[in-house]
């Protein structure tokens, strides 16, 4: 498998992936995980892959480290990734750290036609030439990126979970830009999120994104275009889109046992013998019709994903044209099936810079040439359904000169 570069450019794949289920059932889903993932990558034979993580370990990540360290060393010497000379894993494992621990793992491999690769060392401001296979022990060891977690004052309800961010920075001939693997919080509760629009929880994951943009575009390096990967669990806005969907219906609310509380909201078509479109609670959206999410690729519902929109002069995307990421069942026989807990959004996303937008889409560059897609569409993947960006950087051209000064001999060891 050759990668693709010279005169076309070098060929790019990130890919982002929340693999918390992964590890609940390793046994099950990592073989046909994994050849979903090689067969992205020999259709798109890259140069330069970055697989961005989350939730690394699954929920119990004290009794999965040892599955964790085996599918990552898996994943580093299996045959379908042998032309990949050169490979860089970072795994966060310091899951006894609560006020450090993210669950992230960023992984990075280099195609053996690819020659001139540097990363950058964030405390001695240098790039450096990229050799052999690493896998640092612990994430504190090394320079070569910047692991935050959020501020606690962040944090719903002001309990620590594993959200924050990885960022790595690397050079690619003339042409340097940042990767950062991200999660965000999720939505504790359905019956919450549908009390307000936008939600409390779209507000939380907004100050979180806000305080990331900050810390990777403040004065302490030079700024570069920079892609964001990774699972930023943005949600449909849900009091507009259950609004959509259940707009013949009346609601009728189930207390809890002790009256004190709601329990379950059900909406019942007046008409049409009285069906039941949607029973919703804390942890259940049941919709009637999950064919909704999937027709057109559940493309008639990006009405209501309205997270990013807050981002729009910042943070750019291509055009989604592939189905919500999440929930998907965890059942290894319902590939396409939904869970009834969660509805269905594009929780996993690949943004950018206005900088990296032109280097991805170019007056000259075919359409042809770029990819925006999830990856195992048909199978079971877990609860997320990867989601890769496939295209050419060309190095060398004016927009990326202009944002890599500093990458001269002298700077790079």
């Amino acid at each position: 498998m050759a990668g693709k570069g010279t005169s076309q450019g070098t060929g790019i794949l990130l890919v982002t992936a929340n693999v918390g289920s992964l590890f609940e059932d390793l046994e099950t889903l990592q073989k046909t995980w994994l050849q979903e993932f090689y067969q992205t990558v020999h259709t798109h034979r890259p140069q330069f892959v970055a697989l961005h993580c989350q939730e690394v370990g699954g929920k119990e990540v004290q009794k999965s480290m040892t599955k964790v360290d085996s599918f990552f060393r898996e994943l580093l010497s299996s045959d379908a990734m042998k032309e990949y000379n050169r490979a860089r894993v970072y795994l966060d494992k310091n899951y006894q750290s609560q006020e450090h621990f993210t669950a992230l793992g960023s992984c990075y491999f280099i195609h053996e036609s690819l020659k001139s690769i540097h990363q950058f060392d964030f405390k001695a401001k240098k790039f450096k030439k990229v050799f052999g296979k690493e896998i640092p022990d612990t994430l504190e060891s090394t320079y070569m990126l910047e692991k935050e977690k959020f501020p606690k004052d962040y944090f719903p309800e002001r309990k620590w979970s594993r959200k924050g961010f990885i960022r790595t920075r690397w050079a690619l001939g003339d042409c340097s830009f940042d990767l950062v693997n991200i999660h965000l919080f999720h939505d504790a509760s359905n019956l919450v999120a549908w009390e307000n629009s936008p939600s409390v929880y779209s507000d939380t994951r907004q100050k979180a994104l806000t305080y990331v943009l900050e810390r990777i575009t403040d004065q302490r390096y030079e700024n570069v275009p920079y892609f964001l990967f990774g699972d930023f669990n943005f949600r449909l806005d849900s009091k507009q889109v259950i609004q959509r969907l259940c707009s013949t219906a009346t609601m009728e609310t189930v207390p809890t046992e002790d009256n004190n509380k709601v329990d379950k909201l059900i909406f019942i078509e007046s008409d049409n013998d009285h069906k039941v479109v949607l029973q919703l609670g804390q942890k259940l959206f049941h919709y009637s019709n999950q064919d909704v999410f999937r027709e057109n690729n559940g493309t008639l519902l990006l009405e209501f994903d309205k997270e990013r929109t807050v981002f729009k002069d910042r943070l750019h995307e291509l055009e989604i044209s592939f189905p919500p990421s999440y929930p998907y069942s965890e059942d290894s026989s319902q590939g396409k099936q939904y869970m009834n807990t969660r509805c269905p959004a594009w929780c996993d996303r690949i943004l950018m810079s206005s900088s990296a937008k032109e280097l991805v889409v170019k007056p000259e560059t075919e359409e042809k040439s770029i990819t925006y897609d999830n990856i195992g569409p048909n199978v079971c993947m877990g609860d997320h359904k990867p989601v890769f960006l496939s295209f050419r950087l060309t190095t060398g051209a004016d927009i990326c000169c202009q944002r890599t000064e500093g990458i001269t001999p002298q700077a790079t060891l």
